[in-house]
């Protein structure tokens, strides 16, 4: 069948995507395609209006492609599921739950777990974040910072085969950034799950994938694409980095009239 005969954790083929209004009708995406392996960590980078949320949005099976498919093993694309969860921006936690419920909720998604077993779990990515101190804490009592790590465990406890990421740490100082930076690598190298990540920032990209993906706008294209052979972890002051963000964003300059790196 044409279905297994695509390799790779995720894989989009020759998608393209139309948003019309009365007014006009946007090309936001042009013959997209794309493989992410099992394991692997992928940044999308590219200017606002590049077409990357919308590409992330079709993979997530939150927005149909108008031409083109995306197959998850192996598997047509025609909706949500739970083997694929999307971390957003904000953190959007449930403020009626405290840390722990918020991570409890999302196990719910997972019907062969018990009681006992769904606890356990959430317990233990609160502490692979660390926030197991603050587990019965409100949500207005955390940090920006916090928020977006109980936002990670809610989204990695119930061990989605793919991770898709939308800009999560653009809220963030830079900071609470490069902490977060750490606890990602450090949490995909113990877990290797697959993500996904689109981000307006280079530096942050060649910090956290092994690829980075280079899309222009107006449509949204992939245009080149940036093998990242740094040892882990990265620092995202390092000079090597800065020299692999420097290549990526001479060539975004090419595509694009401004770059907001």
């Amino acid at each position: 069948m044409q279905h297994q005969a695509a390799r790779g954790k995720l894989v989009v083929e020759h998608v393209s995507k139309w948003f019309r209004t009365r007014e006009a009708a946007v090309h936001a995406l042009d013959d997209v395609s794309l493989r992410v392996q099992a394991g692997e960590f992928v940044c999308i980078v590219g200017p606002s209006g590049c077409g990357k949320s919308t590409l992330l949005d079709v993979m997530a099976g939150l927005t149909t492609p108008d031409s083109g498919q995306v197959l998850a093993d192996g598997q047509l694309v025609v909706g949500p599921g739970r083997h694929r969860l999307v971390m957003f921006q904000e953190a959007a936690l449930f403020p009626w739950l405290d840390v722990l419920g918020n991570v409890l909720f999302g196990l719910k998604l997972v019907a062969e777990l018990t009681r006992r077993q769904r606890l356990d779990t959430a317990r233990d990515y609160l502490r692979l974040v660390g926030l197991e101190r603050f587990a019965r804490a409100n949500v207005h009592q955390l940090s920006g910072g916090m928020k977006q790590r109980a936002a990670l465990a809610r989204a990695l406890a119930p061990d989605p085969r793919v991770l898709l990421m939308d800009e999560p740490f653009s809220a963030l100082d830079a900071l609470t950034r490069e902490q977060l930076y750490g606890d990602v690598q450090r949490i995909w190298a113990a877990r290797r799950q697959t993500i996904l990540l689109v981000t307006h920032n280079v530096r942050e990209a060649a910090c956290l994938g092994d690829r980075v993906i280079l899309m222009s706008h107006h449509p949204g294209r992939i245009r080149e694409e940036f093998p990242v052979t740094l040892s882990r972890p990265r620092s995202i002051n390092s000079l090597e980095l800065a020299s692999y963000a420097l290549e990526i964003t001479s060539a975004l300059k090419g595509y694009v009239p401004e770059v907001v790196e």
